[in-house]
């Protein structure tokens, strides 16, 4: 990691970019790079001073921060997005998650969980809220789930799905580490192994992956 993680801050609203750089400032070990108020303003700034972390509004003029999202991604070397927003309808959620995004918080949640959510995303790793689990959960709950291991998974180990079964419920790699009772450096290296048999990006399709197959909802 950095010694500093490189935050662009992008939404339309002037304060709240205030009040997300004065949380982020505040701590030694973050500064905030730029700040965007569109869309297309967060795509350019993005291309011009190579954030590590991006925070995103989903809602704001020109180009909306899914659309951004999903272009930003497409660059080589793309930094990770956290996506925030009021807004935690299921459509929000679940575009947003596949649209890229490493994370997704509330815009009311506590100044620890978005710094830990930053911090999370410079080194890998990723946080989402229990409410949007809840609503992942909600957005692919079938009356009756299918029995058995989702074909798509069956190349997981046990371990690898126990991995994966944590990180549905939004667990960072620390809490699975404490969870299995292992190192933080083997649940990295398990989840590495996860995204690679699944053939996902990162660890949120990792996520979206085990919703879309029920093997979250059975879990």
């Amino acid at each position: 990691m950095p010694d500093k993680i490189r935050v662009l801050v992008a939404d339309d609203q002037t304060l709240v970019r205030t009040g997300f750089r004065v949380i982020l400032e505040a701590e030694g070990d973050i500064e905030v790079v730029a700040e965007a108020d569109t869309g297309t303003e967060a795509i350019r700034q993005a291309q011009l001073v190579e954030p590590d972390v991006i925070l995103m509004d989903i809602r704001m003029p020109e180009l909306d921060g899914l659309s951004a999202t999903e272009q930003i991604r497409r660059h080589p070397n793309p930094p990770t997005i956290i996506v925030l927003t009021t807004f935690d309808q299921n459509e929000y959620v679940y575009r947003a998650l596949r649209a890229g995004a490493a994370g997704f918080l509330l815009k009311d949640s506590p100044s620890s969980r978005l710094i830990a959510a930053v911090r999370a995303a410079a080194t890998g790793d990723s946080l989402i809220e229990p409410a949007i689990t809840r609503r992942l959960v909600e957005r692919f709950a079938e009356p009756v789930q299918p029995q058995g291991l989702p074909p798509e998974l069956a190349a997981l180990t046990d371990r690898e799905l126990d991995v994966l079964r944590l990180l549905a419920r939004g667990l960072s790699n620390a809490e699975i580490a404490a969870d299995l009772v292992v190192a933080e450096t083997t649940v990295k290296t398990h989840v590495a192994r996860v995204l690679a048999k699944l053939g996902v990006r990162d660890r949120v399709q990792a996520v979206v992956a085990a919703y879309e197959t029920g093997f979250a909802n059975r879990s």
